[in-house]
């Protein structure tokens, strides 16, 4: 389908494919709307559209970058959500995290922390990442739990972050710096009691 292979990252019970910018050009250049649609797993034509206009607006400028991984049942390939460094800048090592469990079913199974182990390590060690940056909502209980499982710290509150449904939003700012990752992965290897 592509002339670039996406990068495809595996956990026990996860694929990861990667959406990149060349995979988003390749995709909108050279795809049907109902390709994009079922690559993307994209359900709506709201979701259709929000997706093209995020790709005719730019998902790279001349400072920040995006690399993103689709969520997918190991067993099924079935798409249940998507992890990205958006708002990535390679010049100070640093990005931004995300994360959506897209499918009711798989929620509150520990998927999201697998993935998250996985992008994490593939940040660091592949994208030369030094600084992640995690914006959680105070509300967002499993959001909370999830960075602090990986020993993010809070780092403040940032005050009318986001606009949710007509309602300026405060959000948590958390940061996980490269070694205490390295810290947190030789501290929580499967060989360890």
């Amino acid at each position: 389908m592509f002339n670039a292979s996406p990068i495809i990252l595996s956990t026990k019970r996860l694929l990861l494919r990667e959406l990149s910018p060349t995979i988003f050009n390749q995709l909108f250049l050279k795809k049907t709307k109902q390709e994009i649609m079922d690559y993307l797993h994209l359900k709506t034509e709201q979701d259709f559209e929000e997706m093209e206009e995020r790709y005719t607006k730019g998902i790279t400028t001349y400072y920040t970058d995006y690399k993103g991984f689709q969520l997918l049942d190991r067993d099924t390939h079935q798409v249940i959500g998507h992890c990205d460094f958006h708002t990535w800048v390679p010049s100070h090592r640093r990005a931004e995290i995300g994360y959506a469990m897209t499918d009711e079913k798989y929620k509150n199974k520990g998927l999201m922390q697998e993935a998250l182990e996985s992008i994490l390590t593939f940040g660091f060690s592949q994208m030369d990442l030094y600084r992640v940056e995690a914006f959680v909502a105070p509300g967002n209980t499993p959001s909370l739990q999830l960075v602090q499982h990986f020993s993010f710290k809070q780092e403040g509150l940032v005050r009318n972050r986001y606009q949710i449904s007509g309602q300026m939003q405060d959000t948590l700012l958390f940061s996980l710096l490269k070694p205490e990752f390295e810290e947190w992965q030789s501290n929580n290897r499967p060989d360890q009691d």
